[in-house]
Order: structure tokens, then sequence, then C-alpha cells
């Protein structure tokens, strides 16, 4: 399979309504314990004035969003709990985009064509995910933020944004002073109209790591569901025709198997992909009859190295394609 036909399993959701209501809104001041949501629901917020569609090009698929811009390095991990059970939900696709260093989004004016600090990824089984970028700057009127999007199903997906602890963001750029010419950012949280209903919700860590030479960010966001993938239209069809289960054991050590239920016979074939968007290993399995079936995955005779990675299964069945994916880390 092509990376874009790849892609493409994710993109369908991007055409459909971006969020459903929430149940519960931020209080006034911030949260004591940063990056944790507490299983209460995001507050849904607008995509913002620079959102782009992320399935327009294959390469948004991808964990470094930097680019290389200008700007001090920070690693930011995701995770997404379900509000049904307070569980994490493996398996769900995220969206964020933020400024440059000088409060410019990429794709958008003097920066049309351009597409850093932008990309996507899929949780894994704690419901987690991770990206590689920068400290964002700021523009007039915004508290440095950074926007997200989360798609639970391909008939659901919530918008929202967060902040950092402002002593947190001040210090970062004035000790980075010659990476940052704008200075610290003038405004606290409480000041931005983003954040108007207040921002406990949507506030995560920011801390220097000196043996990584990099600030480590973590937020938790609680979305509808039950920490399973969401189902859709899309996803209800697939159902009829296959179940894909996670993968066992997992995280693997060297090697692990991947469960498929056929409701009735298929063509099948399965792929294996780095977090990078890269197709590392794919087997054409051929005709199948219905019933339970295992694919054997050796890591160790495939001279993988130590990662997550995306699994998927492709199905043809009475003339249509099926697909289903999950994510997995190798120890």
């Amino acid at each position: 399979m092509k990376r874009a036909d790849f892609l493409k399993v994710f993109g369908g959701a991007l055409a459909l309504p971006a969020a459903l209501p929430f149940a519960a809104r931020a209080s006034k001041s911030p949260a004591s314990d940063a990056g944790r949501s507490n299983c209460v629901l995001v507050p849904s917020e607008t995509a913002g004035p620079f959102p782009l569609d992320l399935g327009e090009n294959d390469f948004f698929f991808r964990q470094d969003i930097s680019e290389g811009v200008p700007g001090v390095a920070m690693r930011q991990r995701i995770r997404i709990i379900g509000a049904g059970n307070c569980e994490p939900m493996p398996n769900v696709r995220v969206n964020i985009w933020h400024c440059d260093r000088d409060g410019g989004y990429s794709g958008y004016g003097a920066l049309e064509g351009q597409t850093h600090c932008r990309g996507y990824q899929f949780t894994d089984a704690n419901g987690e995910c991770e990206f590689v970028s920068i400290v964002p700057g700021w523009y007039p009127g915004r508290v440095t933020h950074m926007h997200f999007q989360v798609f639970v199903s391909t008939q659901y997906s919530v918008v929202s944004q967060y902040t950092w602890p402002h002593a947190a963001v001040v210090e970062a750029v004035e000790a980075n002073s010659a990476v940052y010419p704008a200075g610290p950012d003038p405004l606290s949280p409480e000041q931005d109209g983003g954040f108007v209903d207040g921002y406990d919700l949507q506030l995560a860590t920011l801390e220097w790591d000196a043996a990584a030479g990099e600030y480590v960010s973590f937020y938790e966001a609680t979305v509808e569901g039950e920490g399973v993938n969401g189902v859709g239209y899309l996803e209800r069809q697939t159902a009829q025709v296959m179940n894909l289960g996670q993968n066992f054991p997992n995280p693997v050590a060297d090697r692990t198997e991947i469960p498929l239920t056929l409701h009735a016979a298929a063509a099948v074939s399965w792929s294996l992909w780095s977090v990078q968007g890269r197709c590392v290993h794919r087997v054409e399995v051929g005709q199948l009859p219905a019933g339970d079936h295992r694919f054997a995955v050796d890591f160790a005779g495939l001279g993988l190295a130590p990662a997550s990675y995306v699994y998927q299964v492709e199905v043809l069945a009475a003339g249509q394609r099926y697909t289903s994916v999950r994510r997995l880390t190798a120890l």
C-alpha cells in the first residue's frame, strides 16, 4: 500500500463536524496539577484563525514537526482519556499546530506554502502520543498556546487548545533571549480572551530537561468516549466484515501476534508503519476464510529498532476494501 493510501484511512474525519457539545467548562483559576484533565471533558473551542487540513499533505503524519525552525526544543506528550470510563483512549488520531517563535503560522501570509509546527500522531495503549517541536512564540492578543484536535471516530472529533504556566513560558524565553527576539509573552492566560472562561482544564506542564537539552511538556485531555476507539459510520461498516484486535503481547520484546476476526471470506494484507509515516514491512496474506486468524510479527528477525509502530490490516471483501489500524510499542 502506498503511504498516501495508508493516510487516507484517517483523512475522512476531516470534513465532518469538528466537535460535539461539551459537558463542563473550566473555572477561573489554573489547576494545581497542570496537565491533568481529572476526567472532565475539555472545553471545546474553535479551530482558531490558522488551521490547515493536515490530510492535504502526507508528511504531516510525523513526530518531529519543527522542520528546523529557530526555537528552543520542546517534547510535547499528550494523553487522551475517555470521559465514559476515565480510561486511556488508544489508536485515536491527534492533530496539533502552533505558531513559530515570531508568532506566525505556517501556511498563511508570508509563510504560505510552509508546513512547520503542524502534524499528527496516533495514541498508544496508554492513550499517549508524542511530538517534537519548539516552545511557541506569541502574537498580539494571545498568550503562548497550542491548538489540538482529537479524532475519536469518523463521526466525532473535538477541537480545543491549551497553554502553559505563564512563569514557565517567560522563563524559557528569557533564558534564550537571543532565540526569541520578541521577548517573553506580555499577557497572562487570565488576560487572553481565548481563555476567558478559565483554563484549568487547558494547562500543560513545561519543565526543562537538562540531560536531553529540551523542554518537556505533558498535557491530558478528556473527550467523549469510553477508553476505546470511537464508532462512526466507517467503523460500523468495517465491523460487519472484520474485527482487528490489539497485538499481544504489547509492549513487544521480540515477537508478537496480530489477531484478526473475519466475518466472511476475504483477501487480506497487513503492514507495519513507523510513527514517521514510513512503511517498514508488508505482507500479502491472500484469501482467508471466515474465522479467527493471527499474524506473527518477528521484530528481531525483521531487524526493527525499539520504537512505537502502527499496524494496519486491509481486507478486500465483495469488491469493497476495508481497513483498520492499531498502534504497538516495541521495547
